[in-house]
């Protein structure tokens, strides 16, 4: 029997209004469980469907810890991480894309592969899906754009405040390249996320309108913005008010915060941010916690902790997507969809941002 394919995001923002839904966890934490060697990285002794044989045998680079290069060269690794992340109840898993830019994959001398790796990711992760999807629980695509590890904003040269080394059109192409594959792979659903410079994540709304307009399709989106510290800000100096209305204009079906602090100490920005956006979802994806070498994720929230408190967010009705972030893992999902399944979601006038035209 062919699995049932739901593509598109259309019945995710019916879903929004009547219960919280729930976003995978880490999917580079994962990726370290499995102790990937060099070798490992270039798919050396992988001979399952869909790998990559010899082809970066001999790449004189080394590769080890470019996760997004695993989709090619291992992709029953990304495959396992997505359906152990659907096992645990996530009802959105991204795909492996976080760096598959050609700005970030420049690092390792591989910008000419990012294409190849958006599509093959937004591959796996519709396969993983559609295999986990039912008529009553369909499960969906979140195509991930992360910020890239340049900033448009800030100088890298302090002896130099106006010095760059990334421009916008820079961003916008990259970023737009990167759309273009992930939505051709499968993704039903946009999420820029991560989000440092708010300048950068403007480069990557103009890509994903400017695709929306050329194609004659629109996606949902989601944008999640990272508070760095207890300055409430994110780094390229916008409280999470100030953030939202930068933003704003792209109409998301969700906006949010992810990374860099843990459930604790998130709290009083998604307080913020659920008050500065009163006519849109929110999502929320925490960290682990504080970094602690002796625990089993390097971080200092068990699922039980990390549940407990989004459990509290949904309680205040902060919230209408809850996931992980860094140091997370399927059994922090499952804790946090156990918490969360009795309480309802955060109530939003639908429509008033997110376009209903938008879901093709």
């Amino acid at each position: 029997m062919k699995p049932v394919n739901y593509t598109r995001g259309q019945a995710l923002p019916g879903i929004l209004q009547q219960r919280i839904a729930i976003l995978d966890g880490a999917m580079g934490t994962m990726i370290q469980r499995f102790k990937l060697g060099e070798a490992q990285y270039r798919g050396d002794g992988y001979s399952g469907p869909g790998g990559a044989g010899d082809r970066f045998k001999d790449f004189p680079r080394d590769v080890k810890g470019n996760n997004e290069l695993l989709s090619l060269t291992r992709p029953d690794i990304i495959r396992d991480i997505h359906e152990a992340y659907l096992a645990a109840g996530a009802d959105l898993v991204e795909t492996n894309t976080f760096g598959a830019t050609t700005i970030a994959q420049a690092d390792y001398d591989m910008a000419d592969l990012a294409r190849e790796m958006n599509r093959a990711s937004a591959r796996l992760a519709r396969e993983a899906c559609d295999k986990f999807s039912t008529p009553g629980h369909p499960r969906f695509v979140a195509g991930a754009l992360g910020p890239t590890p340049k900033t448009a904003s800030i100088s890298p040269d302090v002896n130099d405040p106006a010095a760059r080394n990334i421009t916008f059109e820079q961003l916008r192409a990259a970023y737009y390249e990167q759309v273009e594959e992930l939505v051709q792979g499968g993704a039903d659903v946009l999420l820029v996320e991560t989000i440092f410079d708010t300048l950068n994540a403007k480069a990557a709304l103009f890509a994903i309108d400017e695709y929306f307009e050329k194609s004659g399709e629109r996606l949902p989106l989601i944008i999640s913005g990272t508070v760095t510290d207890a300055s409430g800000r994110i780094l390229s100096g916008q409280t999470v008010t100030a953030f939202w209305h930068s933003v704003r204009h792209a109409q998301p079906l969700a906006v949010g915060l992810n990374c860099a602090l843990g459930a604790a100490l998130m709290r009083p920005y998604i307080q913020e941010l659920a008050k500065a956006a009163p006519d849109t979802y929110i999502s929320c994806y925490p960290n682990a916690g504080l970094p602690n070498p002796m625990s089993d994720t390097g971080f200092d929230e068990t699922p039980d902790v990390t549940s407990r408190l989004i459990r509290e967010f949904a309680a205040e009705g902060l919230v209408n997507i809850v996931g992980g972030c860094c140091g997370t893992t399927p059994e922090h999902i499952s804790a946090i969809h156990d918490a969360v399944a009795p309480l309802a979601a955060r109530g939003v006038r639908q429509g008033v941002f997110y376009r209903e035209e938008a879901v093709a």
